[in-house]
């Protein structure tokens, strides 16, 4: 079996690119998988190769963060058509013994002063109002619930029963690390998923073009009715659905807005086309997301908006759209894609 070296190149930033080796078995692409990883080489199923190229990335017409409107040229890409599954997430696990972020204790000097009951394993979980709320008040529907983890996505006695093909949620930037490394694989740049996200459609509003609906079709997983109280869910879901549910973009990837938001290796700034500084503090919160945690500071960009997006709080369910996420905040509406370099 003839083994041939090639070079592709791995996007560390616009305009710089360094070597990337891979290698061919047998006319089947395969990359070499990091440091603890687990297998020899990855199969690119269930990946398209997005070209790259340039495009305007960001948006003035919704919130500041997104702006300004900037001329971004990004490489070709391997992209994961969805999000990452709870049973390719299962698999992961079974093989590495990974235990993630959520399903360990919080260390106590993160957060000084915080009830010792409250620093068990556990993850913030949406819980919907009874009724209208005052919107600027997020711990209306967001519950710190102990034993909410990857496997129980709803707290205990939840199980990923039926949900083996919903994208894993309460990932931590380490755990989707872990996974991508694990896989062969990386998480993408912000510029590299907005990017692939918009599928062709230069600064068009959402993935599919200009229409929310067009012809009152429904084309992501998003929140329908007053948030946060009603969910009408006239597409058959209130919380995670099913990946490739809906329409994909004019790639072939499936679910880049609506449904979870995903993370990226970008670390936050204010305005995307800042260089990122450490730490990075006073990132504004989510909108539909619990605020970030006492004493961490690194924030990174996580993109696509979620299920818990709705027109009349968090019109994010948009490729510019993009917020600040603690590395280790967990919550039922974060998952995460990866990627690989030609």
């Amino acid at each position: 079996m003839a083994w041939v070296r090639v070079y592709g190149s791995q996007l560390t930033g616009v305009g710089r690119q360094e070597p990337h080796p891979l290698r061919m078995i047998s006319g089947r692409d395969c990359a070499p998988r990091g440091p603890g990883s687990y297998s020899e080489c990855v199969s690119r199923k269930g990946m398209t190769l997005v070209p790259g190229g340039a495009f305007r990335m960001g948006s003035t017409g919704f919130y500041p963060e997104e702006g300004p409107v900037t001329a971004v040229q990004v490489g070709s890409v391997w992209v994961d058509d969805h999000p990452v599954t709870n049973a390719a997430f299962r698999r992961f696990v079974a093989d590495t013994g990974h235990v993630t972020i959520a399903e360990t204790a919080p260390d106590p000097e993160d957060f000084p002063g915080a009830d010792p009951a409250l620093l068990v394993p556990g993850s913030q979980v949406f819980t919907p109002t009874a009724g209208p709320v005052p919107l600027t008040d997020w711990t209306q529907w967001w519950r710190w619930v102990p034993g909410a983890d990857w496997r129980h996505p709803d707290g205990p006695g939840s199980t990923l029963h039926g949900r083996d093909l919903h994208p894993v949620v309460h990932v931590g930037l380490e755990d989707a690390r872990a996974y991508a490394a694990w896989a062969g694989k990386r998480l993408p740049a912000e510029a590299e998923w907005e990017h692939a996200a918009r599928g062709g459609l230069d600064g068009a509003t959402y993935a599919w073009g200009e229409e929310f609906m067009p012809r009152g079709k429904i084309m992501a997983n998003t929140w329908h009715g007053p948030f946060p109280h009603e969910n009408t869910s006239p597409h058959g879901f209130t919380r995670t659905s099913p990946v490739k549910r809906f329409r994909p973009n004019g790639y072939g990837l499936f679910d880049v807005t609506g449904n979870v938001w995903e993370w990226t290796a970008t670390p936050w700034t204010p305005r995307h086309s800042e260089e990122p500084g450490p730490g990075q503090p006073g990132a504004q919160a989510p909108c539909c997301g619990p605020h970030t945690t006492v004493g961490e500071h690194d924030r990174f960009v996580i993109k696509g908006g979620s299920h818990l997006c709705a027109p009349s709080y968090c019109h994010r369910y948009r490729p510019a759209a993009r917020q600040a996420h603690g590395p280790r905040d967990t919550t039922s509406h974060v998952g995460f894609r990866c990627v690989q370099s030609p």
